[in-house]
């Protein structure tokens, strides 16, 4: 089960040129959005990454929140780039929630990379997408074989809150309406 306390929120690439190319971008900068806002309401550490933003843009900017570390990648996994691993592990939590474009090539070396690095990994669904269904596809049934959970918003939401009873469970619930 996912905890508050234990989880950290990665993003990768979700930017302006690579939206516009996915299959699906508009949906993924939603539900990328309601869990970005959930993060910040729930105190959940954030960090975003930007693959070459001179050339493929800016995040979208309703994902970026004021408390997120941001932070530019030439790897395809960021866990490669010594400034995103400096700052995962200093954070001193386990559970890593990502999200991110593209599901079959940042998102999933990202999310192996992490996996094999001793992190609990959960890839959001709802939250990826690629160029095409096909590679988006491909990439979240690998990440399953490599043992990483594929989850939904929702899942993420509720299992962070355990209970209608949480403090910000009216707050949340604003998000999923």
């Amino acid at each position: 089960m996912l905890d508050t306390n234990n989880s950290i929120l990665v993003i990768i690439d979700i930017q302006e040129k690579l939206v516009k190319a996915a299959s699906n971008g508009e949906k993924t900068i939603i539900n990328t959005s309601k869990i970005s806002q959930a993060a910040q309401i729930l105190s959940i550490p954030v960090i975003i990454t930007e693959q070459y933003p001179k050339g493929l843009g800016a995040t979208v900017e309703s994902i970026t929140g004021s408390d997120a570390f941001i932070m530019e990648k030439s790897s395809f996994s960021a866990f490669k780039e010594p400034e995103f691993e400096q700052k995962i592990n200093s954070l001193n939590r386990k559970q890593v929630i990502l999200c991110g474009i593209e599901a079959h090539i940042c998102v999933l070396q990202t999310a192996i990379d992490l996996y094999k690095n001793g992190y609990e990994v959960y890839v959001l669904k709802d939250c990826v997408s690629s160029r095409s269904e096909e590679e988006q596809n491909s990439g979240l049934e690998l990440l399953k074989q490599y043992g990483i959970k594929v989850i939904t918003v929702e899942i993420a939401l509720f299992q962070w809150l355990k209970s209608s009873k949480h403090p910000q469970f009216k707050d949340i619930q604003k998000l999923i309406i």
